[in-house]
């Protein structure tokens, strides 16, 4: 009889435990960041930084946003800017590995062929390797950022004038930055100084985008790229909805902006291109700009919010619901329109299990934005469309701002602080729970169904 209390307790207990982990490690690394920051030694004025500005900061680097509440640039210290690069590299690695891990630990519940798919993708041999998949995604990761660096520092040193050890450091902060999708940059205007700069924008551009596709689809791509017929569904997924999304925001933002003589039109035609494209990049949740996002149109910012809110791939550095999440929901709308009874994706039929997480996790997602924009506008004054703009690019964990960051009240603050924290961690936690929480019931009620639409 003790047996029979104890042995599932037991399996709640291992059930909670990854994703309770999860959120101390990360609320952990956040206070360590913050103590950090406070240090005299972080600032420049040799003084300590305000404890909500330290907060905020370390959160922003932790959840790899790149919102800012004083000048990265002027108000740190070298120390300071090293402690928020090793906080992002950490933020950055520390989503991927705990992605890949919940997959392991996901695959013990799934028959023999099912596992072995799922140590396949997630490039390990043995289930419990999690070590050597952690090894991977290193070596991935800081394989990507140093070929971003062999890119960047050279063009700082040659074609703007810094001596090697400076061009060195900025390579290096802004390649971890920009693999990381994090957009804290060392300029005070950001990267509007090399908005023209192919040199510049289109590295950072690469290693944003890969390391949105997510740990899985780069390990898969390593391994069978030239047979795309092999590929699993999520990395099919990924890179279409990655491929059409970054069209359509580069189309989108260059035609409403492309007159705008305080964004694009202040460019000549080629160069407007190449920011239209490198803002439609940064919405997969790096946050960089290479423009004043908030001398942007308002419509630019709507469209930019749904780019923002969707984000980019699962299992890798970038925010939003991701771009799965948004793709079953439209082949869910694409099969209620046809009439069709179960939904296919890429020739493979879709587990309806997916079906109710996705839709959880856009419902909370959506509740939360909306009850954080309230209270923001409750609070500050600000208008819709730059409060929603900031919400939005808070919980998908991207960084760019209209302009209103610099001004909040410590109480604004603490909610995009807690926007971030959840939007970072929200969609995957969310996500496992619903899965590790599946339950066989006995008995079903009688069905009904309600009149809708």
């Amino acid at each position: 009889m003790r047996m029979l209390q104890t042995a599932p307790a037991r399996r709640r207990a291992r059930r909670i435990r990854p994703a309770r982990s999860i959120v101390a490690a990360f609320a952990m690394a956040i206070a360590v960041g913050t103590g950090l920051l406070m240090l005299p030694i972080s600032a420049r004025s040799g003084e300590v930084t305000e404890f909500f500005h330290a907060l905020f900061t370390a959160t922003s680097a932790v959840c790899v946003t790149g919102l800012t509440v004083v000048d990265t640039a002027t108000h740190w210290t070298p120390f300071g800017q090293v402690v928020i690069m090793l906080l992002v590299q950490l933020g950055g690695l520390g989503i991927m590995i705990s992605a890949a891990t919940i997959g392991l630990f996901l695959a013990r519940k799934m028959s023999v062929a099912s596992r072995l798919t799922a140590a396949m993708e997630a490039g390990t041999v043995r289930f419990d390797d999690v070590r050597g998949l952690a090894r991977r995604i290193v070596l991935i990761s800081l394989l990507i950022e140093g070929m971003t660096f062999l890119f960047l520092a050279p063009r700082f040193a040659w074609g703007y004038g810094y001596d090697l050890g400076e061009a060195a450091w900025l390579g290096l902060f802004h390649s971890v930055s920009a693999f990381n999708n994090a957009g804290f940059a060392l300029f005070s205007d950001n990267l509007i100084g090399f908005a023209a700069d192919p040199f510049i924008c289109l590295p950072l551009c690469a290693a944003i985008i890969l390391g949105g596709l997510g740990f899985p689809v780069l390990m898969q791509l390593r391994r069978e790229f030239p047979h795309p017929l092999r590929w699993t569904m999520n990395t099919r997924i990924v890179l279409s909805a990655t491929i059409v999304l970054l069209a359509i925001g580069t189309l989108y933002i260059g035609a409403l902006e492309w007159t705008n003589p305080r964004t694009l039109g202040a460019y000549d035609p080629w160069a407007r291109v190449l920011i239209a494209f490198f803002h439609s990049v940064q919405t997969r949740t790096a946050g960089f700009n290479s423009v004043d996002i908030g001398r942007m149109h308002d419509e630019t910012w709507v469209g930019m919010d749904v780019l923002m809110y969707i984000g980019a791939g699962p299992a890798g550095t970038a925010g939003g619901i991701k771009v799965t999440t948004f793709a079953v929901l439209w082949f869910i709308l694409l099969t209620e329109l046809r009439g069709e009874g179960s939904v296919h994706i890429f020739g493979k039929r879709l587990s309806r299990a997916v079906h109710r997480q996705a839709i959880s996790v856009v419902l909370l997602s959506i509740a939360g934005i909306m009850a954080s924009t309230i209270a923001l506008m409750l609070i500050t004054g600000q208008g819709l469309g730059k409060v929603l703009f900031e919400a939005v690019s808070a919980f998908g964990t991207v960084g760019l701002t209209t302009g209103i960051t610099y001004d909040l009240p410590p109480a604004a603050e603490m909610i995009l602080v807690l926007l971030m924290f959840i939007g970072r961690l929200g969609p995957l936690t969310i996500g496992s729970a619903f899965a590790l929480r599946d339950r066989r019931t006995l008995y079903e009620f009688p069905t009904e169904r309600p009149a809708i639409g």
